[in-house]
């Protein structure tokens, strides 16, 4: 598995989009000159569905912050629209993302534990927070649906970045 280090630069991922266009993951959109990405696992992760629920609340914090707001996951169209319609959402929904497109993301990968789970391979919950200069600000990749960062306390924590020049951290290479 690849994984990104913090400070690096994001690598530009194109995805689809509900709605017929697609989105560069690591492209700022509307203006913003940071962007979020969330990945998550697909429709059938009801923890999934709590967090960008969660992250359709912030949309707003995150954009009067500059920060323009993407989720994505390998589901395919349709259940990306039926997460969509499910949690009545307006963030923008990519998706198809595909086992090279996670593994160069550096975003662990998981089999469906039976076919009523899901019918093909997804990955686990991963957020990358790009800064102007297109390199990982904030990073969190994890390998079950079980651990993910807050929220709130990211939006908190790019508010006070954007504030004070406060470096990427976790960048010692010694």
């Amino acid at each position: 598995m690849l994984a990104l280090d913090a400070g690096s630069i994001f690598p530009k991922t194109d995805v689809a989009q509900l709605g017929g266009e697609k989105i560069t993951l690591g492209a700022p959109r509307d203006g913003h000159d940071w962007q979020l990405v969330v990945v998550y696992r697909g429709l059938h992760c009801p923890i999934c569905k709590n967090y960008l629920s969660k992250l359709q609340e912030l949309e707003a914090e995150y954009n009067a912050l500059g920060v323009d707001v993407v989720a994505v996951s390998g589901d395919p169209v349709d259940k990306a629209q039926a997460m969509v319609d499910e949690k009545e959402l307006t963030i923008a929904m990519g998706y198809d993302l595909s086992i090279e497109q996670m593994r160069t993301l550096g975003l662990f990968v998981s089999d469906p534990r039976s076919p009523t789970e899901t019918d093909r391979p997804f990955s686990e919950p991963g957020l990358f927070v790009i800064n102007e200069q297109g390199a990982v600000q904030i990073l969190d990749v994890s390998n079950a649906p079980f651990a993910r960062p807050d929220l709130q306390g990211i939006a908190n924590g790019i508010k006070f970045i954007r504030g004070n020049d406060y470096p990427i951290r976790g960048t010692h290479k010694g």
